[in-house]
């Protein structure tokens, strides 16, 4: 077999609803984002690299605490440590590098709004 074809996993939490894919590697994992509001956390990551190419929509992203307007068609690149959290009604693709896993996300301030 030359090809994958791989489902979805289906979850919510702090305003996103998520379509987490199986990672393509240990070098990288695949998620759909949707929020009507944005991410309700702030978190930063210990490894990995977070991509967002925005689909649909524009918003702000607050990074370190310096805000980064974004919009349909961007693409944001986020290096490990970064304080993140965002405002806005998007639709994004999300890129991580190596592939993200729970016991590297560091959850900074719960209800940032």
């Amino acid at each position: 077999m030359n090809y994958r074809l791989e489902k979805a996993d289906i979850k919510e939490k702090f305003g996103i609803r998520l379509n987490v894919y199986p990672e393509i590697s240990e070098g990288c994992g695949v998620v759909i984002v949707n929020t009507e509001e944005g991410h309700n956390q702030e978190f930063y990551d210990k490894k990995s690299t977070f991509t967002y190419l925005i689909l649909e929509g524009q918003g702000t992203y607050f990074l370190n605490d310096e805000e980064v307007q974004v919009a349909k068609g961007d693409l944001l690149s986020i290096e490990p440590g970064t304080r993140i959290y965002y405002k806005g009604k998007m639709k994004m693709v999300l890129i991580t590098t190596p592939a993200w896993r729970a016991e590297n996300e560091v959850e900074t301030k719960p209800n940032v709004w």
